[in-house]
């Protein structure tokens, strides 16, 4: 979906976000309102899109794509700083899925709609970035295994010079703190 066509998903956009991004890595304690305002950069966007799953009509995963150039400084500088031209690369935001749904196939999905708009825009290189927490961060559950494989069996490369800070507030913190995200990204053919 594209421009005017994602409103109508935004709470149920904001309300995944929530759920999803409160598990480990990222612990992320947020709220409806400022969800549904970051979730506007989506509508507006030139060349943004959302990819939806619903199973009858329950929104139960999305995930987010638009053009570097209409993206945050702060992710776009790691880029700038590397000498990358931002206007060939496209930015993957988020990824959610509710947990019954996952293994399914459609994280899969997900990463060949993204690239697909990606191509289609005209975009040469795709790219998304993970946080970063330590090995032994306490709320770390036991057997936790990151998404790294999946992520390479898509095409992608972890490229650990290429850093971003981004800040929010963990559950059962009182305030926000700053946060280091890793790049990935795939040249698209």
């Amino acid at each position: 979906m594209t421009g005017a066509a994602i409103l109508p998903l935004l709470p149920a956009l904001a309300r995944l976000r929530i759920e999803v991004f409160r598990d480990f890595p990222y612990l992320y304690d947020g709220s409806f309102d400022y969800e549904q305002r970051y979730l506007r950069t989506y509508v507006t966007a030139e060349d943004a899109a959302v990819i939806v799953a619903e199973d009858g009509d329950a929104v139960i995963g999305a995930s987010t794509c638009l053009a570097m150039r209409a993206e945050t400084p702060n992710i776009q500088q790691p880029f700038i700083a590397a000498g990358m031209d931002i206007a060939n690369i496209f930015y993957f935001g988020e990824s959610v899925l509710e947990k019954a749904y996952r293994g399914r196939g459609i994280g899969v999905a997900f990463f060949e709609q993204r690239e697909a708009q990606a191509r289609t825009t005209g975009h040469s290189l795709a790219t998304f970035c993970a946080v970063q927490r330590p090995e032994d961060h306490k709320l770390r559950p036991a057997g936790h295994v990151p998404l790294d494989t999946f992520w390479h069996k898509r095409g992608y490369t972890k490229q650990p010079n290429l850093v971003c800070q981004m800040s929010w507030r963990d559950i059962g913190e009182p305030a926000e703190t700053a946060k280091t995200l890793v790049f990935w990204t795939k040249t698209l053919a």
